[in-house]
């Protein structure tokens, strides 16, 4: 049996490549937007949504790399992965994983609401803590409600506690490289307004408050479990309009060495 899922929007986020994606929701604060389509992104859906500090958003991984089984449209089933959690190395069964890779593509994010914005007819929802890259299509929204949502006594498995972050340096010329992209942009093009302008601001415009964000998400550790032992190995993240290149320079230590513009 087969259920189809509409689509009702689309998340805009500055990460465009699964590298440097949080594992989990919340654990950075990158502010994003889910960008509602036709017929769903009717005003009236959405009110008293704005009360709730929290959603819960149903998406799909749209760039997991199955190939499918038999050569139709079924995805090949796996029984087993191997969470980063574990290094990497043990197996555990797919359902007690939030693996990206599972039967049904889905995934389930709890997010903060920051606010719900209305332009040019268009319902946009701007979130932050979000595990989604760009252009991850939205299945289904619903609000967070604490008393029925936030469980005491719980169990976690194998992630009884959030993962530890790494210590993250900027070198000081690749400060000076992201200080001089973010003043070319603001010198560049300006006529971008109202939806365009939002859009653009989550995708490809750097602030100084991207600083912050692209420190944090290196802290995370995206390296695959199996090279984070690696010193002097370069990994390039790909944020907004910049690629930033990043190693290990002792252990628990990350240093962002440079940043360039795409």
């Amino acid at each position: 049996m087969a259920h189809v899922l509409p689509i009702i929007g689309y998340h805009r986020a500055p990460l465009s490549q699964k590298f440097g994606v949080p594992r989990q929701p919340n654990l950075v604060a990158v502010p994003s937007i889910i960008e509602m389509i036709a017929p769903f992104n009717t005003p009236a859906a959405f009110s008293g949504l704005e009360a709730f500090s929290h959603i819960w958003v149903s998406w799909q991984f749209h760039h997991n790399d199955i190939k499918a089984a038999n050569n139709n449209e079924t995805p090949s089933f796996r029984a087993q992965v191997r969470p980063p959690r574990l290094g990497g190395n043990q197996k555990m069964g797919v359902f007690a994983s939030r693996s990206m890779y599972r039967p049904s593509a889905l995934g389930l994010s709890v997010v903060k609401l920051e606010r719900i914005d209305i332009i040019e007819g268009r319902v946009l929802l701007l979130i932050s803590g979000a595990d989604m890259i760009e252009g991850t299509p939205i299945v289904d929204i619903k609000p967070y409600i604490a008393y029925s949502d936030a469980l005491k006594d719980t169990s976690s498995g194998f992630a009884p506690i959030a993962p530890i972050s790494l210590d993250v340096e900027i070198t000081p010329q690749a400060f000076d490289q992201i200080l001089s992209i973010i003043d070319t942009q603001n010198k560049g093009d300006t006529q971008k307004t109202g939806l365009n302008a939002m859009i653009d601001d989550v995708q490809t415009r750097l602030t100084p408050a991207d600083i912050e964000h692209i420190k944090a998400l290196i802290a995370q550790d995206p390296r695959p479990a199996y090279r984070r032992c690696e010193i002097g190995t370069t990994f390039i993240m790909r944020y907004k309009s910049v690629d930033i290149s990043f190693g290990q320079i002792e252990a628990g230590q990350l240093q962002i060495t440079a940043i360039t513009a795409l």
